[in-house]
């Protein structure tokens, strides 16, 4: 298997940048400063979850069933590689944060998902 651009630096974790290119048939060089697709500042388990993702063609349930995780999981994970390819401007979505509005959103899926029956949401959203 081919190693792959290191998308983060492994000492500090900022982005890293290619500075030479080269074609192994006619040895050309190339040397400046070349910036890495944002795909490889994804880790591995990133790359596996977008591929999983993909592959659902985006579908939570089949991503769910595929992975064996809950639908705050997925959401979480598609969040965190959202976040790794530089779309931060989005709101917020941790599923284990400890804030009310956090704790509703998780209530209101697990609904969504059919984890909770309506009555138990009614009842977690009002403690």
């Amino acid at each position: 298997m081919p190693r792959e651009a290191l998308g983060k630096c492994p000492v500090c974790g900022q982005n890293t940048e290619v500075t030479a290119i080269s074609c192994n048939e006619c040895g050309t060089k190339i040397e400046g400063h070349f910036e890495l697709c944002r795909f490889c500042r994804l880790t591995g388990e990133q790359k596996s979850f977008i591929e999983t993702f993909v592959k659902c063609r985006g579908n939570i349930k089949e991503v769910e069933k595929e992975l064996g995780i809950s639908y705050p999981t997925v959401k979480n994970k598609l969040e965190d590689a959202a976040n790794a390819l530089g779309y931060n401007n989005s709101p917020s979505y941790n599923y284990n944060g400890s804030d009310d509005t956090s704790r509703r959103r998780e209530i209101l899926d697990q609904l969504e998902s059919g984890e909770l029956t309506v009555e138990d949401a009614l009842d977690m959203l009002k403690d």
